[in-house]
């Protein structure tokens, strides 16, 4: 696999060695078992795979170039290139400006960005209506295109789809910049309509059904489905694909769903549904399967590092909580001196504020992993605050030294 020219600041010198250990002994991912540091009163349970994935290396790669090359020229990102506050932040000390908001409100006006200006679309991708601004405004977009190769090969997906006359069914949160994007290009292919969870999956299957009348699904779906869009006469003919950081098993779940609703409506054999691969990147599988290998171990809690508006962090949050007290925090900043820790509650989207979090026995054990878009950096300044806060610990040189004797002999 290609290898990008990473700021060495994103990068560490325990994460780092570990993964690097890891896929020495295990190059084909075949192997979801945690790595684990066990520094005496605390053991730390490492995901197997976490952290920066292709397509965000990728994007950093090109955005950091975009700033090097255009000296004196106004640099702007569509949006946040990828959903990690370190990162965004870091681009716009540097001088990157953002023209919309995650939401795609716009906060710097497009009369004011000229055709001399560089931007770069962010790892989503964007909308066939933002790449028709930028085109009228003469503003090239191939050299700065960050658009994540995997979110490419949806939007294919959806052109195939298309062509053989199915609806286009898009498992994903509407007001996410990727389901946006992809939603833009599915509906030049096609009718298209967006399902959150299978509890939207469901309601869309009483449509097909024709348990509710059409009125009611303009209601339903409201803002999720393309213009001129009719239940009686698109919901014959379906495929799914998704955005790719959603859960897989859950995007399994709507799709083998969805097929039995149609097929038994309109009868097995017709084409009714079409048999589309999972779209699902391969770092979201790769971090999700981690994430249930950590969760065969026996653990006390689990911290979850990622920026809080990045959707496949959130659902290694969702994974862990079903087993264990889980974190989830942007970053070191989080855990407070006190032994206190400040979590993102993404249901209610507000920060809460756990005392004395850590258990107190005699051996501690802490699931600790971090979204795609993480720095691995930041996930070492995590695990070292919380080391800190534990006597008589083995030397961290120690222990990595027995990891590489662990790894060295496999």
């Amino acid at each position: 696999m290609k290898q990008f020219d990473v700021p060495v600041y994103y990068k560490s010198p325990i994460i780092s060695k570990i993964k690097a250990l890891r896929k020495d002994v295990d190059p084909k991912k075949k192997d979801y078992t945690p790595t684990k540091l066990d520094f005496g009163p605390v053991e730390f349970l490492i995901a197997r795979h976490f952290g920066f994935c292709y397509g965000v290396e990728n994007a950093i790669e090109i955005s950091y170039k975009a700033l090097e090359e255009n000296p004196d020229k106004k640099v702007y990102l569509l949006s946040e290139m990828i959903h990690n506050p370190s990162v965004n932040q870091d681009l716009v000390s540097r001088g990157i400006q953002f023209i919309m908001d995650t939401s795609g409100k716009q906060l710097i006006p497009w009369e004011h960005i000229t055709s001399d200006a560089v931007v770069i679309i962010p790892a989503f991708g964007t909308t066939l209506e933002v790449m028709k601004i930028l085109e009228d405004k003469n503003i090239p977009t191939q050299k700065y295109n960050t658009t994540c190769p995997f979110v490419e090969r949806v939007w294919k997906m959806s052109g195939k789809l298309g062509d053989g006359s199915y609806t286009i069914v898009i498992h994903g949160k509407y007001n996410h910049e990727e389901t946006r994007a992809t939603f833009s290009h599915a509906t030049k292919d096609g009718p298209a309509i967006i399902v959150k969870n299978i509890e939207e999956a469901e309601l869309l299957a009483k449509y097909i059904r024709k348990e509710l009348p059409k009125e009611q699904f303009y209601k339903d779906f409201t803002g999720k489905y393309s213009e001129g869009f009719d239940p009686d006469q698109h919901l014959q003919k379906i495929g799914v694909i998704n955005q790719t950081t959603m859960l897989a098993t859950e995007t399994k779940e709507i799709a083998q769903f969805l097929k039995g609703e149609v097929e038994q409506m309109f009868g097995e054999g017709k084409e009714s549904f079409a048999d589309t691969r999972d779209s699902l990147c391969y770092a979201t599988n790769d971090n999700q399967n981690a994430t249930y290998g950590l969760l065969e171990e026996e653990a006390d809690l689990a911290v979850i590092v990622g920026g809080y508006n990045s959707s496949n962090t959130t659902h290694l949050v969702e994974l862990c909580e079903q087993k264990v007290p889980t974190f989830f925090i942007n970053g070191e900043g989080n855990l407070n001196a006190d032994g206190s820790i400040e979590h993102f509650d993404y249901r209610t989207k507000e920060i809460l504020l756990a005392t004395e979090f850590l258990p107190k026995k005699d051996k501690v054990r802490v699931i600790l992993t971090s979204g795609a878009s993480c720095p691995d950096a930041e996930v070492d300044k995590v695990l070292m605050r919380i080391l800190s806060t534990f006597e008589n610990t083995i030397p961290l040189d120690a222990v990595m030294s027995k990891t590489e004797e662990i790894y060295g002999q496999a």
